[in-house]
């Protein structure tokens, strides 16, 4: 009986049903369906029905999965273009040379990976041969994201096609000699090969997505037309699993980046394992990119799975295909075929039937080797349909087998990822398989053979045919010729020589101040890309707003609600500003796409991300290596820096020691300037360095650490004393001297000097003054702005000892006669200044901020952490009473004075 009290179905929608009685037949028909034909059929006609309304732009939630079977049926399947059977022998090469490639290199213990290529070997030369663009056609090429574990069979395309020897593919993993390849995909070590480097999981299908999107950004901007680019990220099942793969996949389909793919090698088996053992990865994959609003193509079944799927009359077989775990499929790929019939077939009347009209041979070819991502008709499908659809990016989802043609030691086996080497037995029967013309005797002492079938054999000229036509080699890395950038207007920096009188003035401030008046050079202001993670107005950045607009692909569709003011929410079509929302791994992205434009499209663009510093190094230093690794130029801005600067916030926000995680980083050269002209000059010689004339010898695939402080603070001139900018630069000069600062000490007064960094200065500016009023001790105080930059210069002068030449420190150069110990301190914990103790020819202490943050005022954390002037005071006194040079008890009189 009804429940009266009940809530009707009807009652739950917010539309009024106009004809209630055609609802009520449409649900009679679907009732007398599910009653007459089952439940699946039912569920059949509903699923064409609401892709026909979607097709039909009804607009209706989206499927989110759909049947576990290819999403271009066989009839629908473009003709593959070429030559298959020509592409079939190059295939065959190249899986050969990259399985010898690592099994000769296992001889030395530098590993390496054959399952991975093995199974994606087509999804890789189909676009090679038909869809990837390279550098030397008109515009910027493809932009290729390579799988990292694939890279051998990189390798052995290039070897095949005259870019890699022979010696070079025997120096796999062996590059200290200068002739290696590097493991994986690296600009850095193979800069002429190599864009992006893949390797760190998760990195490159984030950094796919922004490298499309600044890719519509720099058309959107008219710097350079690049609808001619298609990015192309190939990804793992299994690394999937990491957050940043899909952590963007909602801006990639808001802004309908149709000039991206991500294709994803679904061998269903990740480093130990299966990837989804009791579910299925693929039908996870599906439901979660369409999710996000992304066209999903599969490629599951290769053509033997035909004649299954005509025999499948009542869709028993799609629904047995839907109901088998990942692992269950993996296991059908090393049994036999009685096995299967048992397990796949025997549970359904409606398969034990179309089992008996199966041969053998037939269940194992279908089982064992048909898989849509092994077959070029099938990808080529899939890739034809990926860069033809419009307004939204494509993942392709290709099913495959790791370490397909490798033979049965190594298809579909969980441990498959750490084999490195295949015997000879083994190699001759995968020459058998792939028809390799390879003869027994080519294998001398044991030793696999490389395989080539000559430079001027008809597959290297269909190859190179193929190329060419495409627009040169791929993947490839390019730096065109580009004229240095001219510099900007010497006023913009010496605007800041002057300081800032009587007022006070953060150096987050300053900072911004000075990429206004840059964004505002004739020549270099449209290069610059601010980026920032939804924090502008923290750092008084919203003045930028109205003047360069935030860039939105769709312009501004509203109107603001604060239009009527001065510095009013702009968003353009053409905005230069990159506001990225809560996501620093977004903006690194984002950063890395702007910092290697360079090369990448032959536009030089000058990307600044700013940034809390406690969210920069700490949480995406990965992504800063990646940087690194890409040879990107620009500068990070780590604002509301140190560990006592932000008051309030506490823990969380309270950085201590991001330089000395930028420090680990070799292409980053960190800055932390006390002033505002610091800032200018470090500004400057950056861009001089990076983007204009650099010195010889100077690396320009460097980038720029800089930390900016929000605590408004009087700003001095520029001492006006010869090699200032070279301290600056170089990372330490003397502000001023007891005397020079109006103190006038006692006749053979003990004297230190105080070297302090970013906000420490002023710290260590009070200290000098008490010292000398307090406690008759003259102090000179120094500014480091870059304790690493001195750690690396002395090591370099350390390294040109060892080759028998003579090079003095900078740091002890600059110290050098300096009077009396040395104290360091920083809003960083100790370690920072610690970098050059060693080098500091004068005794050496040392104060910072250790331990974790906490919430106070400024005054109260500094004291905490035993940072402020008055603590300065004391281990100044400390380190004299040491020496003899005051009293030991005028260490515990400044203690209990300043109630220490």
């Amino acid at each position: 009986m009804t429940d009266p009290n009940a809530i009707q179905p009807s009652e739950l929608d917010q539309l009024p049903d106009r004809d209630p009685e055609e609802t009520a037949e449409w649900q009679a028909s679907l009732d007398a369906v599910a009653k007459a034909a089952g439940p699946h059929r039912a569920a059949y006609l509903m699923r064409r029905t609401l892709e026909r309304a979607e097709g039909a732009g009804i607009a209706l939630p989206k499927l989110l999965e759909t049947d576990y079977v290819n999403s271009i049926p066989t009839s629908a399947e473009p003709s593959l273009p070429g030559d298959e059977a020509m592409e079939q022998r190059i295939t065959a090469w190249n899986r050969w040379n990259a399985a010898a490639m690592v099994t000769r290199g296992s001889k030395y213990g530098v590993g390496g990976h054959i399952a991975t290529f093995a199974s994606a070997a087509w999804l890789y030369e189909t676009g090679f041969n038909h869809f990837f663009k390279g550098k030397e056609a008109d515009g910027s090429g493809d932009q290729l994201y390579i799988q990292g574990h694939a890279s051998p069979g990189i390798y052995a395309r290039a070897f095949l096609d005259g870019r890699l020897n022979e010696e070079q593919l025997d120096n796999f993993r062996r590059e200290a000699g200068g002739n290696g390849l590097p493991s994986y995909p690296h600009p850095r070590r193979l800069p002429w090969l190599w864009e992006f480097p893949t390797v760190s999981m998760g990195l490159g299908p984030l950094s796919a997505i922004y490298q499309a999107r600044f890719n519509r950004y720099l058309a959107n901007r008219g710097i350079k037309d690049t609808a001619g680019s298609h990015v192309w990220a190939f990804l793992g099942d299994g690394e999937m699993d990491e957050p940043e793969s899909t952590a963007a996949l909602a801006l990639a389909a808001r802004e309908e980046l149709d000039n991206l793919t991500f294709v994803i090698n679904c061998n269903l088996q990740r480093l130990d394992g299966p990837v989804r053992a009791n579910f299925k990865i693929v039908q996870e994959l599906e439901a979660q990119f369409r999710g996000a609003g992304w066209n999903v193509v599969k490629t599951l079944w290769g053509t033997a799975w035909d004649e299954l799927f005509r025999l499948d009359t009542t869709g028993a077989l799609v629904r047995r295909l839907r109901q088998v775990p990942d692992a269950q499929i993996q296991t059908y790929q090393t049994r036999d075929a009685a096995y299967i019939r048992q397990d796949f077939f025997g549970g359904d009347p409606a398969l034990v039937e179309m089992a008996k009209l199966l041969s053998d041979d037939k269940i194992l070819e279908c089982f064992h080797l048909s898989r849509g991502g092994h077959e070029a008709r099938k990808v080529f499908a899939a890739y034809k349909a990926a860069v033809e659809h419009k307004g939204a990016p494509t993942v392709i989802l290709a099913q495959t087998v790791k370490g397909h043609t490798l033979g049965e030691g190594f298809a579909s086996k969980n441990a498959n990822h750490q084999m490195k080497k295949l015997s000879v037995d083994e190699f001759k029967n995968m020459r058998d398989l792939l028809e390799l013309p390879i003869k027994d005797s080519d294998f001398v002492d044991g030793v696999v053979p490389y395989g080539h079938p000559g430079a001027d054999s008809p597959e290297v000229r269909y190859l190179q045919e193929r190329r060419a036509a495409l627009g040169g080699p791929a993947p490839a890395r390019r730096v065109h010729p580009v004229a240095p950038l001219p510099a900007p207007a010497e006023k913009a920096f010496a605007s800041f020589d002057k300081g800032s009188g009587s007022q006070n003035v953060a150096t987050t401030m300053a900072f911004v101040r000075l990429v206004k008046d840059l964004v505002r050079d004739k020549e270099t202001g449209k290069r610059w890309v601010p980026i920032v993670p939804d924090e502008a107005r923290t750092f008084g950045m919203e003045s930028l707003f109205p003047s360069l607009g935030i860039y939105s692909p769709k312009g501004q569709t509203y109107e603001p609600v604060d239009r009527d003011q001065l510095m009013y929410y702009k968003e353009a079509k053409n905005g230069q500003i990159l506001n990225e929302g809560i996501t620093e791994a977004g903006s690194m992205a984002d950063f890395i796409a702007a910092s290697t434009s360079y090369a990448t499209h032959g536009e030089a663009m000058i990307p600044f991300y700013i940034f809390y510093s406690m969210f920069g190094w700490q949480r995406t230093a990965d992504q800063m290596w990646q940087l690194g690794d890409q040879l990107g130029r620009g500068f990070l801005v780590g604002a509301t820096a140190g560990r006592t600067t932000l008051t309030g916030e506490g823990l969380q926000h309270a950085d201590g020691h991001s330089p000395v995680i930028a420090a680990t980083n070799p292409a980053a050269l960190s800055y932390d300037p006390a002033f505002a002209y610091e800032v200018a000059t470090i500004v400057k010689d950056g861009l001089r360095r990076m983007y204009g004339e650099a010195a010889p010898g100077e690396d320009q695939d460097v980038f720029y650490y800089l930390t900016v402080y929000n605590e408004p603070m009087p700003q001095p001139a520029k001492p006006s004393v010869d090699g200032v900018d070279e301290g600056i630069v170089k990372g330490l000069y003397r502000f001023n001297t007891a005397e020079s600062a109006g103190i006038t000490p006692p006749a053979n007064a003990p004297r230190i000097q105080l070297l302090g960094s970013g906000t420490a200065i002023h710290w260590a500016l009070k200290a000098q003054a008490l010292l000398a009023e307090e406690w008759g001790v003259a102090a000179d105080v120094w500014s480091a702005t870059s304790w690493s930059e001195l750690r690396r210069d002395a090591l370099e002068a350390d390294e040109a000892l060892l080759r028998g030449e003579e090079r003095v420190p900078f740091v002890r150069q600059a110290l050098q006669g300096a009077e009396g110990p040395v104290l360091a301190v920083s809003d960083y914990m100790r370690q920072v200044p610690d970098q050059i103790a060693q080098w500091v020819e004068q005794d050496w202490s040392s104060l910072g901020a250790d331990g974790f943050g906490l919430s106070d005022t400024r005054e109260a954390a500094r004291r905490h952490f035993g940072v402020d002037a008055e603590s300065i005071v004391v281990a100044a006194l400390a380190q004299l009473a040491k020496r003899g040079e005051v009293k030991a008890t005028a260490v515990k009189e400044a203690r209990e004075q300043y109630g220490l």
